[in-house]
């Protein structure tokens, strides 16, 4: 007994719950609206078909229950229309098209008084019409609803009098106003997201742009106003907040100038926009500025549809894939539609995340393999060799960090030294079509192991281009922004922890460019090598380190961050070298690439140097594995006479300079 009882609660609850929500202010709302357009088309409108009373009573009859039951079993009074976009309002302009059709055959069939097909459409279209004004005006008037302005005021009255809503409580209470740079495409997307989403942090309160034709406008009850217009004071009236960036193709030098003027007035900024390491399948969204994006450096574009065609439905080996410059290859690579990736680590947590977010971005779509080996272990490269048959190696796995590799000598060389020959044999023995090195400027007279080990890993790859059958290049570049072991990561934990911020010398210049600039330009070098270049990327102009440190501490806005000079670590330069001078490069199509005039040595001498490199890491005593370094790699030299001559050169260029300033300064005076 208890149990059926339970049973038809049950039941009942189930019935409730099913019931559409009908908002019955809205279906009177409706009415009223009905009862307009009957009065005008079937009442006031005479015609050659006047209709009698007993027959306007019939079409008014026949209208409503057409028209209302299709809505109510549209459910379109069950939807909330104050958030309902586009989808809303197609559903309402169905339903009540199925009831025009239902309204015209029961006309037909049912023995009424009749009218002309031209009217019958008429009521039907212009009570559809008068149904979207209402609703129209009913978001218009919740959207736009203020306590700010005269118009606002007034919405927001007329919203509370026929529906009862406090626009302003309901709306806005506890939301952060922002103002959005940007009313284009971006900019308006970002502010129908705000607005249609009610659980949203931020409220849009006005566009800022330059387009004449945009300003002084409204989209979607957001005012537009140009650069000039958007003043402090005005900005303080409609009690923006915080600033939101949506022009993603903006000028550097642009931006710059925009967010320390806001910044300096004490605005938090945001951007609209991917992430800076943009991740594959990544979407906009509402984010910090990130420290690169605030060195506003203009990014380059580097897109290049012989480079995709090279690596269609190839398979593609990359060493060192879960790295900084590996897993961004992976990225770019699984755009170009290979048929096969192999990203092969000795990290099985870096090589993991690349796969996961492949895997989500492409689905099935990208063949992605996972192979967890180190480059030292001929047998396990063998084995992937064999299993995979790859056509083109891409080696971008070495130890790279410098002061490390200066205590860690034996195992830099073993690893960069001899993981690339072993590469080398087998891309030969497995007929592979083509090997990519990585390589870095450090290996331009280098003055550390890390470099040296690179240099040696160079000569090894073009030895083989003139004895092997594979294509061999390497690729040279300087510091990349945001890498593993990267200067900017540790300035931002140094700034996040409260300073100080450490550089080892004020007069430190490195080279900077983008992870994604960088993993483009290899590939694209890559695809276009003939067989035994070396190639070199123009990496624009130098930053001074001091400089960096600076701009990001006024950048994040944190005040009182100390910066102290540590010294020169071990095998570190003052000053990189300059990669591109073009009077001793040869150029090629793309004019960030260029080749380096180099020669390349025979199979006996590598061997020779190799022999010696093996002999000494052999023993495990750095110290003699790095004077065999020294024999190997000619040009290798010690950090102290390389920065003792940049010293002499800076002073004597100091010098020259104050001579120059006191000529000009005398002639002056003459």
């Amino acid at each position: 007994m208890n149990s059926t009882n339970e049973t038809k609660m049950d039941m009942k609850q189930v019935k409730q719950n099913s019931m559409p929500n009908i908002r019955w202010t809205l279906v009177a709302y409706d009415l009223i609206v009905y009862a307009l357009v009957a009065v005008i088309l079937l009442v006031l409108y005479g015609g050659m078909d006047k209709l009698s009373t007993v027959g306007i009573i019939q079409q008014v009859c026949l209208s409503v229950l057409c028209i209302f039951t299709a809505r109510l079993v549209g459910k379109i009074y069950g939807q909330v229309w104050r958030y309902g976009g586009i989808q809303c309002f197609i559903r309402l302009l169905f339903t009540d098209s199925i009831a025009f059709v239902a309204y015209l055959c029961m006309e037909l069939l049912l023995p009424v008084q009749k009218i002309t097909f031209a009217r019958l459409l008429s009521l039907v279209s212009l009570n559809l019409l008068g149904a979207l004004a209402l609703r129209m005006m009913y978001r218009y008037a919740y959207k736009c609803g203020n306590q700010e302005t005269a118009r606002g005021k007034i919405l927001s009255i007329l919203l509370h009098v026929f529906s009862g809503i406090e626009a302003g409580s309901e709306k806005e209470v506890q939301k952060i106003k922002v103002a959005i740079i940007g009313a284009g495409r971006v900019g308006v997307s970002l502010a129908e997201e705000l607005l249609n989403n009610s659980e949203a942090a931020y409220v849009p309160r006005c566009f800022i742009d330059i387009n004449k034709e945009k300003v002084g406008r409204d989209i979607h009850g957001i005012p537009v106003w140009s650069e000039t217009e958007a003043t402090f004071k005005k900005l303080g009236e409609f009690e923006v907040q915080e600033i939101i960036f949506a022009i993603p193709s903006m000028d550097a030098a642009k931006k710059k100038t925009l967010y320390e003027y806001y910044k300096s007035a004490g605005y938090k900024l945001k951007v609209y926009d991917y992430p800076t390491m943009y991740a594959a399948g990544g979407k906009r969204h509402l984010r910090e500025f990130d420290i690169e994006e605030l060195l506003f450096r203009k990014p380059l574009v580097v897109s290049d549809e012989r480079t995709n065609a090279y690596y269609k439905d190839k398979v593609v080996l990359i060493t060192g894939g879960g790295g900084s410059i590996g897993s961004e290859l992976c990225r770019q690579l699984a755009k170009m539609n290979p048929k096969k990736i192999i990203i092969l680590d000795i990290y099985e947590n870096g090589a993991y995340d690349v796969q996961q977010e492949l895997k989500i971005a492409y689905g099935n779509k990208l063949d992605l393999q996972i192979e967890i080996c180190s480059i030292t272990h001929r047998e396990a490269l063998e084995r992937v060799f064999e299993k995979y048959h790859p056509q083109i190696i891409i080696n971008a796995a070495a130890h790279k960090h410098v002061p490390l590799m200066e205590h860690n000598c034996v195992e830099a060389i073993y690893n960069n030294v001899f993981g690339t020959q072993n590469l080398v044999e087998l891309c030969e023995e497995y007929g592979a079509e083509r090997f990519m090195m990585v390589s870095t400027d450090k290996a331009v007279n280098p003055t550390n192991v890390m470099g040296a080990t690179k240099r040696m890993c160079e000569m090894i790859v073009q030895s083989a281009s003139i004895h092997g059958k594979v294509k061999y290049s390497a690729t040279r570049f300087g510091n990349v922004l945001g890498s593993a072991g990267s200067v900017i990561p540790l300035f931002k934990r140094q700034i996040a922890n409260g300073g100080p911020v450490t550089v080892t010398d004020k007069r430190i210049i490195r080279y900077f460019m983008t992870i994604p600039e960088a993993s483009q330009l290899v590939l694209q070098s890559g695809a276009i090598a003939n067989n035994g270049e070396l190639f070199v990327l123009d990496m624009g102009q130098p930053v001074k380190i001091m400089d960096l440190a600076e701009n990001m501490i006024r950048l994040s806005g944190v005040q009182g961050i100390e910066i102290i000079e540590t010294g020169l670590r071990p095998g570190e330069k003052l000053y990189e070298e300059l990669l591109v001078k073009t009077e001793e490069l040869d150029k090629t199509d793309n004019s960030m690439i260029f080749v380096e005039r180099d020669t390349a040595l025979g199979e006996e001498e590598i061997s020779r140097r190799l022999v010696q490199l093996r002999d000494a890491c052999d023993i495990g005593d750095d110290d003699k594995a790095r004077e065999a370094l020294r024999k190997a790699v000619p040009t290798f030299r010690k950090p102290e006479e390389v920065n003792r001559e940049a010293d002499l050169k800076e002073k004597a260029e100091e010098k020259e300079n104050y001579k120059l300033k006191k000529s000009g300064y005398k002639i002056a005076v003459l």
